[in-house]
């Protein structure tokens, strides 16, 4: 099992305020969409990062900017612009940190340019 944290403040952020709308009542059908997702990648990432549902897989161009390995998974597939998240193994052993939360890129060899990612955090989930 692996410790999952947020990359701050972006990723941090962004749970955080779907976990308070969800929990308000407030959250619209996009946001809780979302919400689940997110839950659900992070729990297939927590008990094994190269679950098939997930499609892992390096991102080289965004590993050679950031200078270490940034990993790709899926959220959704088959639908447009399905979304991705964008994770690291670390800070430390047996911890991944999500960095990152992108439509798939339309553009595949320059899309990655445009994909910014979250430091890594210390928020654990």
């Amino acid at each position: 099992m692996f410790e999952i944290h947020l990359g701050v403040p972006e990723m941090e952020e962004l749970w955080k305020s779907l976990q308070k709308r969800h929990q308000d009542g407030t959250a619209t059908k996009e946001e809780e969409k979302l919400r689940r997702r997110m839950g659900k990648a992070m729990a297939f990432l927590s008990d094994n990062p190269r679950h098939p549902g997930l499609h892992s897989h390096e991102i080289s161009s965004l590993t050679a900017r950031y200078g270490q390995k940034v990993w790709e998974s899926y959220l959704e597939n088959d639908t447009p612009k399905a979304g991705r998240i964008f994770w690291c193994y670390g800070p430390g052993k047996g911890d991944i940190t999500i960095v990152g939360l992108e439509p798939h890129p339309e553009d595949k060899s320059n899309g990655y340019r445009k994909v910014t990612l979250s430091s890594m955090g210390k928020e654990t989930i």
